[in-house]
This record gives structure tokens, sequence and C-alpha cells, in this order.
């Protein structure tokens, strides 16, 4: 909802005279230019309310109150009663006297009063807005009270905010920026979740740091969204696709969605990408992929853990979820990662006996909004037992694809051992790559990646470096999961054929190159 479209909701609901609004928010100058338009165009009084001010004119430069001792709430309610004039008053910071909690023994006065003036308030030209940034009221007051919610900006009240840094800066420090509509249209996405104000403390902060408006230090700032949360982590990435060995074929469906949530492509006619599924062996490279793809894609990635969800509080483990996801959506756009998602939904499909129904309910809000959602929002899901997995899950729309993800292959294997080796300071030419990745027929990427650590550490102890020798006594020395787990990947794999599509490229015909100088060549060439 754009500006001028909150401008025409709240000039309707005035017009219609709503006696009470409740708007959530946590920017109260935003809200006052807002409900200011509103009094200009209903030609009416713009007042507003604190407990240290007491009631104070908005439309005018005055900071002193009409009266004192309009600071109490209840004087504040008795004056928006009195008072014959055409206005708007603004309540703010009001919820903790409509809490029983927290209002003490005026609590039961101050709702009964609100309820009193409200069809006063119907019979005349007056409108009652109660301002806070959350949202706290009695059951007494739910048929009163009209809720609405600007807790966060629109994109074009950020760009507003977005043009006030750059003017400043322009002005004040001299500093040009340039940019192209789509580097605008990726800023401003990336802000979404911030409030005007954080946003621009954002933008200053970027342009100070590196005199440009870089999206890593604008999307680094969501993690204090995400901290606060107990249900969501926010994970910093940094290694993009490159880091990742193999898997071919979904990086490819991937990097074909990376800019598909410009404007751009809407004008184009394709639509947001909802997620995807990863299905497959433990340790062969689900997690990282869904680490790499917010890398690459320059969004934030927050992993959902489905076990913090529950709680033992009834009716709490909805309300988690709930937040959850509407967190998710705050910071949108965004990679929302499931992890081991059949763990988290174990039992969801039971009798709901043990729990009185709380897994299938918790369970049924998640479907639902991936099946809903409209804000951009990648889902990631990863899974290693298909067997555990609600069926629903399964269904066309959850996801967009399901990707089978097997042990490494041959030249896949031979990928990650350079991966891993260069991450670890060695040059991978040095090492037997040919024989090493022969060798580890049936290792996942995690093993192989335990294997050069056991290398390292027996290297380290004899005070020598890191040998081919050492790396193939460790992978002797492992018993891989293909092997102990033989039967359950066998079934995997045949499972995989039919439902999902393979995630790796089908295994080359030709052998491979020659260990030192093929691979010089290769990168040469």
């Amino acid at each position: 909802m754009s500006t001028l479209q909150r401008v025409d909701e709240l000039n309707t609901l005035t017009r219609a005279k709503y006696p009470i609004m409740y708007i959530v928010s946590w920017e109260e100058r935003r809200v006052e230019d807002i409900l200011r338009q509103v009094a200009i165009e209903r030609r009416k009084k713009l007042y507003g309310w604190t407990l240290t001010s007491g009631i104070v004119p908005l439309d005018v430069v005055q900071t002193d109150s009409i009266d004192p001792a309009t600071r109490d709430p209840l004087n504040a309610l008795d004056f928006v009663a009195n008072s014959r004039e055409a206005a708007i008053f603004v309540l703010k910071d009001f919820h903790p006297f409509l809490d029983k909690e927290r209002g003490g023994h005026d609590h039961p006065v101050i709702v009964r009063r609100l309820r009193d003036i409200t069809n006063e308030l119907k019979e005349s030209r007056k409108t009652l807005v109660i301002l806070s940034p959350v949202l706290r009221f009695p059951p007494d007051l739910e048929k009163d009270i009209t809720v609405l919610d600007y807790s966060l900006p629109t994109l074009d009240e950020l760009e507003v905010s977005l043009d006030r840094v750059v003017r400043s800066a322009r002005e004040i420090a001299g500093v040009q920026i340039k940019m192209r509509s789509e580097e605008r249209e990726r800023v401003l996405k990336a802000a979404r979740g911030l409030t005007c104000l954080e946003a621009e403390n954002v933008f200053a902060k970027s342009l100070v740091m590196g005199r440009k408006l870089d999206l890593g230090v604008i999307i680094a700032e969501k993690e204090q969204l995400i901290s606060r949360s107990q249900v969501l982590e926010y994970y910093e990435t940094v290694d993009g696709f490159s880091n990742v060995g193999g898997l071919g074929l979904v990086k490819q469906w991937l990097r074909k969605r990376g800019n598909a949530f410009t404007e751009k492509a809407r004008r184009f006619g394709l639509p947001e990408p909802k997620g995807l599924l990863l299905l497959g062996v433990q340790g062969a490279g689900k997690s990282l992929l869904a680490k790499a793809v917010a890398s690459q894609w320059q969004l934030p990635l927050l992993r959902l853990d489905l076990g913090r969800v529950f709680s033992e509080l009834v009716g709490s483990s909805e309300q988690n979820m709930r937040q959850a996801l509407r967190l998710a959506e705050n910071v949108a756009p965004c990679v929302l990662w499931l992890d081991e998602i059949e763990k988290g939904l174990a039992g969801s499909s039971g009798s709901g006996n043990s729990d009185a129904g709380t897994s299938a309910r918790v369970f049924g809000s998640l479907l639902t909004w991936m099946q809903e959602k409209t804000s951009p929002v990648f889902v990631i899901g990863t899974a290693n037992d298909i067997s555990a997995l609600p069926p629903e899950v399964l269904r066309k729309g959850r996801f967009d694809e399901i990707f089978f993800v097997d042990l490494p292959q041959l030249q896949e294997r031979r990928e990650i051992f350079v991966i891993h080796l260069a991450r670890r300071g060695r040059d991978a030419l040095n090492y037997d790559l040919n024989g090493l990745a022969v060798a580890t027929e049936g290792f996942s990427g995690a093993e192989i990646e335990q294997v050069i650590i056991d290398g390292l550490y027996d290297a380290f102890e004899n005070d020598r470096e890191l040998s081919s020798e050492d790396l193939f006594v460790n992978i002797e020395n492992t018993i891989p999961l293909s092997q102990t787990m033989e039967t359950k990947i066998t079934a995997l794999r045949q499972w995989a054929r039919k439902h999902a599509r393979p995630a790796s490229d089908p295994p080359e015909p030709q052998p491979l190159l020659p260990s030192q100088n093929g691979l010089r060549q290769m990168e040469l060439g």
C-alpha cells in the first residue's frame, strides 16, 4: 500500500465516521505526515497527545500543551469528549492504559470512558487515533476499534528516505551518487523491513563506509531485526556457487531465477519464484547450497528453526509460527531456509494425541502460507528422509521444483577436493586429484572435507606439509555413509528417479584429465 493509498484509506474511514482507529507503527513522524494530509483534506484540526506533554496542536508550530492537566489520560479523553471542533486526536503510546496488567487502578475507568465517547465521536466530526508500536487493547473495545498496520514503510516511502539521504550527501559532503533504475530498485528492496529511520541510518552508513550504496551493508542491518526473533536465525553468507562442488543442474535452475524478483520480471509476466525442495543423502551439500543461493542473489538468509516454534504454552506454537513468517515477509526479498524439514514436522500427520494437534496446526499454517504467499520469500527446504516427510509438502504449488541431491560423481569429487584444499591454503595442483577422486567413490562432500581435515591433523602432528598419501590413508580409514546406510540410500535413489529432478549433470563418458598438466591446460584454456 502506497502513501497515497494510506491517505485515501484514512480519508474514507474518517468520512465514514469510524470513531476509534488504532494505527500500529514505530514511526510517529511518518504517520503524522499522513494524518496531516487527511486533516487538510477533511478541513479538520490535528491534535496529538503524549503522557509527557498532554494535548498539543500538530498542525501548527507549537510545543506547549493546551492544558497541562491533559497529561492525565482520563483528562485527555474528557478533553476529546468536550471538544466542539472538527478534529483528529492522536493518542501516542496509549496502549499501557488499555492493558489490564499495566494500566493500574485507572484501567477500568479509561476503558469505560473510551466506550462512553464512542457514540459521541460517531455523531460529531471528531476522530480518535491511537498510535502505538504494539497492538494491545482489551476485548471490551474489540468492536469499537479499527486496526491499521502501518508498522513498515512502503517502497515509495523508502524512496523518499533514500532521496533525502542522497541529497544530504551531495549538499554536505559533495558525494555524487549515480544509480541506474535497476540498482535503485535493488537498494530499495534490500531496505524492505526497515523503518524509514533505520533505512536512512543504513543508507548514510553505507555512504560513509564506501561512498556508495552497498547492498551488503544494507542486508547486514537486517540482522538486528532477526536477532530479536527466537524462532528465526540470520546467517551471514559469503560463499557463492563457486564454493559448492558439482550440482550443476540445480545451479543452472537457480541462476535463471536470480533476477526474477525485479519489476522488469513482473512486467515480462514472470511470477516470483516460490522455492525448491532439496532431497538427498546426508552431507551431499544441500545446506551448503541453501547458503550459497542467498550469497549469489545478495539476499538475507533466514533459517526457520521448527524445533523452536513449539512451546509448552497452549497456543504459543501457532503464534510463534505466525510471527516468524510475518518477520520473513517484512525483510523480503529473502531466502527462508527450512533445514531438515522432516524432523521439524515429525508428528504433524499423526493423530495429534501427543500434543493436542499442535504439530498438525502449525504444519497446516506453514503449508497454507507457502501456497498463498505473495511476498518475495524464496523457501528452500532440505530433507534427508523422504519416508518421514508429510506427502502434502510434495504437492505442486508448495515448491517450484524438487531436486534430488545424490552422492557426488567422479568429476564432482575432484571439484570438491579442489575447493576444500584451496579453502585451507593448499594448491590443488600439488595433489593426486584423479587418484583421490577415484578412491572416494561413495563418499559425500562432507566426508571428503573430513578426510582433508584428518590429513591436516596427521601432517601437523609430524611437522610437515599435507601430502596426497595423508589423504589416501584417511580415505582407507573412513567408512562412508553409503556403506552403513546402503539399503536406505538405494531406496531413496529409486524414489527420486520417478519423483524428483537430478541436481547434478549426468556422468561424463570421457576419462579424467591427467592430474597436474591436464588441470593446468584446463585452467589456461
